[in-house]
């Protein structure tokens, strides 16, 4: 693996490529031994209260690029690919914790559906779970329509048989519940772009009715952005309470 190096935040940041796809690792100045990592599946830098929080106390983060494909099937194997390359590279801990936020939920939710095992810990922000929510726009949401022609492709659906999807997120609360996973929940009330009632609020209901552990901070009054929290404490404490290697 051919790596170079740079800084992020006065970290350094280690890039390199897995399957031809940009894939990146920033390393804490201070490791916790069991080398603990957050892996964001989406939006690397934004919104990162919560990101900085977790680097500062010893974890890594790591990124791998597999943009406009809406959590797709091949997508979720392009970062199986990556977590196992960087596992055997680095010597990071067996399972991560990712961080879905807006459509990097789809990601974040299947490869834990796929890969349970791999999987300490979800954070979930405003998280799309329903392709029909966004980009579809099929009930109460904006939706998108380009990235929803683009995301019926990366699918191999068309407007018929995404009616009559049922693989998504949702569709697949029962076997992250059974897996032990553990998940946080931030999402805005307010939000027209990815519905609270169409996506966060139907995993609570689930998560819930299936005894998993879920925890969610509903922002009175906020859209979709801001995301996270500007005090990232309740979440990282949420992690670092959870978290099981």
């Amino acid at each position: 693996m051919e790596i170079t190096q740079t800084t992020w935040k006065d970290h350094l940041q280690l890039h390199f490529t897995v399957g031809g796809r940009e894939s990146f690792i920033v390393c804490p100045k201070n490791p916790l031994p069991d080398r603990s990592w957050a892996w964001r599946t989406e939006f690397f830098g934004a919104f990162d209260t919560a990101d900085l929080a977790l680097l500062h106390r010893g974890w890594h983060l790591a990124y791998h690029c597999a943009s406009d494909q809406y959590g797709c099937p091949e997508s979720i194997t392009w970062l199986h690919e990556f977590q196992d390359a960087v596992a055997e590279e680095f010597h990071l801990a067996r399972k991560a914790v990712l961080f879905g936020f807006s459509r990097g939920g789809m990601y974040a939710f299947n490869y834990a559906r796929r890969y349970p095992d791999q999987v300490a810990l979800l954070y979930l922000d405003a998280p799309v779970l329903d392709i029909r929510s966004w980009p579809g726009g099929k009930y109460a949401g904006e939706g998108a329509p380009s990235c929803w022609q683009q995301c019926l492709a990366c699918y191999h659906l068309d407007e018929a048989s995404a009616s009559d999807y049922c693989d998504g997120p949702l569709d697949g609360a029962a076997a992250v519940a059974r897996a032990g996973i553990p998940i946080i929940l931030v999402a805005g009330d307010a939000d027209t772009v990815v519905p609270w009632t169409e996506n966060g609020a139907l995993l609570q209901q689930q998560f819930t009715a299936l005894d998993g552990v879920i925890q969610v901070i509903l922002k009175p009054g906020v859209g979709h952005h801001p995301h996270s929290l500007e005090d990232p404490a309740p979440i990282v404490d949420f992690i670092e309470s959870h978290y099981r290697r």
